[in-house]
């Protein structure tokens, strides 16, 4: 049994399409869709490349969970991107505000 983690871009109306596409290829047991983070957890007996390429094909975009990933993630969740930067409301990269 494997277990494989994927970030699929996709918004709250994918989330059914993507456990019907996942439902189809033999071997999947249990797929768990996270749709704040975008995470999709896969359980099972299916090669990652299977299910990135069916994914791929009902057009999803879709990749290998990272590490990366987590790092954004929790940086996003933080402030650390956005309108943190320099107090003021605004658009802000890397502490430097605009507009």
């Amino acid at each position: 049994m494997e277990t494989v983690e994927l970030k699929v871009e996709m918004v709250a109306i994918h989330e059914k399409r993507v456990r019907r596409c996942l439902s189809k290829i033999k071997g999947i047991e249990k797929v768990e869709v996270e749709g704040t983070t975008q995470k999709v957890v896969v359980t099972g007996c299916a090669h990652r490349n299977k299910i990135l390429k069916s994914l791929r094909r009902s057009g999803l975009k879709a990749e290998l969970w990272s590490a990366h990933n987590e790092i954004l993630l929790n940086a996003y969740a933080a402030g650390g991107y956005g309108g943190s930067g320099g107090g003021s409301s605004g658009f802000g990269i890397n502490h430097f505000s605009f507009f």
